[in-house]
């Protein structure tokens, strides 16, 4: 069924977009073997626009959704992505023209690399790594996003002595980094030697990963340097 969204927008310059309320993608990230992230991506029909190009699952925004509810919803029909499967991280803008069309990038994750249905819109569905989305013919609009979109791997401290094990693999891996950007925690450890002078087992590993250090002991969170990503617990449930 067609929903109100679908139809074209046009700007006051004469530019058409997709969307009669704007569109929004889906930005699904899983992790690889070895904790790096994988993305989910669309290789487009070659009758759509930039058809032959790779971009996200994505599509028309209904009047009555969210930006979150377009993307799941689209990623949906597109890709035969469970929307239970789907976690919802963050939402970025990457595109805004002038008359109030806007295009929305939802970050997502799940915790492995989904199964996919491709519908009459894809060629094909692949998850690829991160590191090598770059290196593809890229959508236009996904490929000036990208560079916002991509994360920084960090490395995760875990506060042994106020964290219980169950704890860490509730913790979403895709973190907002203090300058705006976004992180993957690739690496997790624990460790019971995060107290007051102890400070120097939280330094940026060999690879240029941030370090981020979940604990529920906010005096200790408080007393981190300025360069340490802190997280607390995620809430049960």
């Amino acid at each position: 069924m067609r929903g109100d969204g679908d139809g074209w927008a046009t700007s006051p310059d004469g530019r058409r977009h997709w969307g009669r309320h704007g569109a929004a993608g889906l930005l699904l990230r899983a992790p690889l073997d070895d904790g790096t992230p994988a993305v989910l991506l669309q290789h487009r029909a070659a009758w759509s626009h930039q058809g032959g190009t790779w971009a996200l699952p994505g599509g028309a925004r209904d009047s009555h959704e969210s930006t979150a509810h377009a993307a799941v919803r689209e990623a949906h029909e597109e890709a035969g992505i469970d929307p239970a499967s789907v976690d919802v991280r963050a939402e970025v803008v990457t595109m805004r023209v002038p008359g109030g069309w806007s295009y929305t990038t939802v970050l997502a994750e799940t915790y492995s690399l989904l199964d996919t249905v491709p519908n009459g819109e894809s060629t094909e569905l692949r998850w690829v790594r991160e590191a090598e989305v770059a290196a593809m013919p890229l959508h236009p609009g996904f490929a000036d996003g990208w560079l916002r979109l991509q994360t920084r791997p960090v490395r995760l401290l875990v506060d042994g002595d106020s964290i219980a094990a169950d704890v860490p693999a509730r913790v979403p891996r895709i973190v907002a980094l203090p300058d705006g950007a976004f992180g993957w925690i690739s690496e997790i450890a624990r460790s019971s030697a995060l107290g007051e002078g102890t400070f120097g087992a939280v330094t940026p590993s060999r690879d240029g990963a941030l370090t981020a250090v979940l604990s529920a002991d906010g005096a200790l969170l408080e007393r981190l340097p300025a360069s340490v990503v802190t997280l607390t617990p995620p809430p049960l449930g």
